[in-house]
């Protein structure tokens, strides 16, 4: 991992210092890994919106290019602009935004009310190959701009109809022939926008209709996959006025810097989703962080989480951790503390929302806590570049961030009404769609430590996958299976041939497809169900059945389901008549492991590039066999390739 180098001096420098210091120097491409830690301390806790905006201007001197070449894992998210005003401070607020999560930016500058012609334009920058987001940034104006002098309540309602219906149709269009997603946004109604109106009945009959409108937009997204509508009330309500007043009236600028900089916030992290880097596990503190006091000074009876003034405030904490968890977000502890007294408390303390079982792993020692992380990462079997760590004590904060830079550390304090905010500022979890899977995730992993135990206490690791009892379906997607598959090519990294990834609407395309094949792994054992967690896709050519990727979750690793997959791909191939199957591995930092994979199952290697990338082929005249301790259950017969 590459890591800038910090001396004295540059502790003393301010973030903004440090980067223009290391732009002097000709060393942001190099130090990439580094700017996403070094921008936190401009967002965090409090962002500098305006700062940011100087970070990006900053860092969109360097060739995104020599960035890729450098750190091939940082690959650029492409963002096309389109906008009714003018939008001139978005991109530097996207450089920093993206660049916060490792991501570098391609970015076009949006023209001057482009955005009907842009969305109607095949041929324009919104539909171009290789775009990832097309941002479509409309403000109220446009609403306005088109009524008549004088206007009534129902001028505006009826503009809004004709708005929405246009909207609607061209989002179709955008999703029939554009190649990624598209942004719109709600309209902020302004105060003198409303207050042109001076019967009060008139206005509450505009406003009516306005959040009507609104609402109508952001329900398009349930039909459309590949749209995604940012609310922008949510965003105004946080921040400071819409606009200034006289950079609209003389320059067209409708929506202002710092609206700007929120909404750019939520682009970057709809593009970290979609480029599957939404975070798994929430790793908390205790003392300070879950419950007021401390309880090794305290005692249990002297900390609060309900009842008193702060603890309150603590209690509310819990309740919103406990909530992100009942959505498939892991929890963990971390907390200087001796085990016991915190099991204890878990498990019997009045006040406390979070009881033990809501935890994944509880790690209460005196252990440095980035050490801590890597023992939770390595019990979980993910990487600590999907945990989130919220602490109170800028030691442990520190520490993390410069241990564990690929951790999101939330920096707590000692004012508890602040921590839901600052917990769930950046969206560190969001994801497209929430799945089944989600939603039973953390019992899954409770349930993993039982296997673990079964596995200590067994004499061998045959007499431990024959107990475990491992039961595999394998068949072609399901409709309500379709969010999950896509879910896995985003979220998998380590058993991930080609790193495929795809969107929903790419996964239905394949699995319509006559010519392709898109399988789902589903598993269960004696302890109960993990669902979906893996998949397969594939195509047939030429008589040659190609598998283009395989994924599997890695809950489920070594127990013989992934060699089952394939062994069950290669005779459905040689039973359908195929010559040969072909596959590939494609490597990356995270799936190394899976290098010998193909191998290992009688597939040859065919041809190797110079960055590592294999290519294999099996001539299906020796079958490998499924492991003896699993039981199958497959139906290949829908969706067969012709």
């Amino acid at each position: 991992m590459t890591q800038a180098v910090t001396t004295a001096e540059d502790v003393r420098l301010g973030p903004l210092d440090r980067l223009r210091a290391l732009h002097q120097e000709g060393r942001i491409a190099e130090e990439y890994p580094a700017i996403a830690p070094l921008l936190a301390d401009l967002a965090l806790p409090d962002p500098d919106f305006a700062a940011l905006a100087r970070a990006g201007r900053i860092l969109s001197r360097t060739s995104v290019d020599r960035i890729e070449e450098l750190h091939p894992s940082a690959a650029a998210v492409r963002v096309a602009v389109a906008g009714h005003g003018m939008l001139d401070a978005l991109t530097p607020a996207l450089t920093a935004q993206f660049a916060r999560h490792g991501i570098p930016l391609r970015c076009g500058e949006a023209e001057y009310d482009s955005w009907l012609r842009d969305l109607q334009d095949l041929s324009s920058p919104l539909y171009a190959p290789g775009t990832d987001l097309a941002l479509c940034v409309l403000d109220g104006q446009l609403v306005f701009d088109e009524l008549p002098v004088p206007w009534s309540a129902a001028d505006v309602g009826a503009a809004l109809d004709a708005k929405l219906e246009q909207l609607t149709a061209l989002v179709a269009r955008y999703g029939e022939h554009g190649p990624g997603t598209l942004v719109l946004n709600t309209l902020p109604l302004l105060g003198t926008q409303l207050r042109q109106l001076v019967d009060h009945a008139s206005r509450a009959e505009l406003a009516a209709r306005w959040r009507e409108f609104n609402a109508a937009l952001l329900r398009l997204t349930a039909a459309h996959p590949r749209l995604h509508v940012v609310d922008l009330d949510v965003l105004v309500a946080e921040s400071g006025p819409v606009r200034d007043t006289r950079l609209a009236v003389y320059a067209k600028v409708h929506l202002g810097e710092e609206l700007l900089g929120r909404y750019a916030r939520e682009v970057a992290h709809l593009g970290r989703t979609l480029r599957g880097r939404a975070k798994k596990v929430l790793v908390v503190d205790l003392d300070n962080t879950l419950w007021d006091g401390i309880l090794g000074d305290d005692g249990p009876d002297g900390i609060a989480a309900a009842t008193t003034y702060r603890g309150e405030a603590f209690g509310k904490f819990q309740k919103a951790v406990k909530q992100i968890g009942a959505q498939g977000v892991l929890l963990a502890v971390s907390s200087k503390n001796d085990q016991e007294p915190v099991l204890a408390v878990l498990r019997d303390h009045p006040d406390m929302v979070l009881r033990e079982g809501d935890f994944a792993r509880v790690h209460a020692n005196w252990d440095p806590k980035d050490g801590n992380l890597r023992a939770i990462a390595s019990r979980l079997n993910l990487g600590v570049d999907s945990f989130v760590f919220a602490d109170d004590s800028p030691f442990e904060c520190g520490l993390v961030s410069s241990s564990l830079p690929e951790v999101a550390v939330v920096r707590l304090d000692e004012e508890p009404a602040l921590h839901v905010d600052r917990l769930l500022a950046d969206g560190w979890f969001d994801v497209r769609a929430l799945t089944a899977e989600d939603r039973l995730r953390a019992e899954q992993y409770r349930s993993e430590a039982d296997r673990q135990d079964l596995q200590e206490s067994a004499g061998s690791m045959e007499e431990y996958l024959a107990a475990l009892d491992v039961r595999l379906d394998i068949s072609p997607v399901r409709d309500h299976e379709v969010a999950r598959i896509a879910q896995i090519t985003l979220r998998t990294n380590q058993f991930n041939l080609t790193t495929l990834r795809l969107q929903q609407t790419e996964v239905q395309q394949r699995r319509d497809a006559a010519d392709q094949l898109v399988l789902a792994v589903r598993a269960r054992d004696r302890f109960g169900d993990n669902g979906v967690v893996g998949a397969v896709f594939a195509h047939r050519a030429d008589g040659v059945l190609h598998l283009d990727n395989m994924l599997l979750s890695c809950r489920v690793f070594a127990r013989g389901i992934e060699q089952a997959t394939v062994s069950v791909l290669l005779a459905h191939a040689a039973a359908t008549g195929a010559s040969a199957v072909h596959a590939r591995y494609r490597p990356t930092a995270k799936n190394h492991r899976v290098r010998d994979f193909y191998p290992s199952l009688g597939f040859t290697t065919t041809a190797e590039s110079a960055d590592g990338e294999l290519d294999f082929a099996h001539d299906l005249t020796d079958l490998p066999e499924v492991p003896a301790h699993l039981t199958l259950a497959v139906d290949l017969t829908e969706g067969q390739p012709s």
